[in-house]
């Protein structure tokens, strides 16, 4: 399904999106050292051992972007002109590795551009949701969508 335009979204929308994820040690490892995280939770197994964890804790900027790129192909894939910010980002439960995700959104605010009348901003509150049905990630983001007509 592809995204939809501004004027197709209501308050109270809500989507689970159908696509899953299981998170590999490989998508750990290359998101953290992609983006040189130094942080032994991520990359060291023997300290993750030692941690309240005693596990390899997976890195929550990837649960993050994971948690936006489920949302899109329903969201904004093709409709929208610009992320405007993401806001409330909280991570109530670790992530570990052969976790899987799936992503839920609800639309919870509408509001017309005052300087481009030809888009508007849709609020969603997205949540990654893991096999335990517990949220992991939840944020509000805020997203620039062109109008239908």
């Amino acid at each position: 399904m592809a995204g939809k335009f501004f004027d197709e979204w209501q308050v109270g929308d809500r989507l689970t999106h159908e696509i899953r994820r299981t998170v590999t040690e490989a998508d750990n490892l290359f998101f953290t050292v992609m983006t040189h995280n130094p942080q032994p939770l991520h990359l060291d197994v023997e300290a993750a051992k030692e941690s309240e964890f005693g596990q390899i804790l997976v890195n929550g900027t990837f649960t993050f972007s994971l948690m936006v790129g489920l949302s899109v192909g329903d969201t904004t894939l093709g409709t929208l002109v610009a992320n405007l910010g993401y806001d409330k980002l909280i991570m109530p439960k670790p992530v570990f590795i052969g976790d899987t995700l799936h992503a839920t959104s609800e639309v919870i605010a509408l509001r017309e551009s005052k300087s481009r009348p030809d888009t508007g901003i849709v609020t969603f509150l997205h949540e990654a949701v893991n096999q335990r049905s517990e949220v992991a990630c939840r944020c509000e983001r805020s997203a620039l969508l062109r109008k239908s007509g």
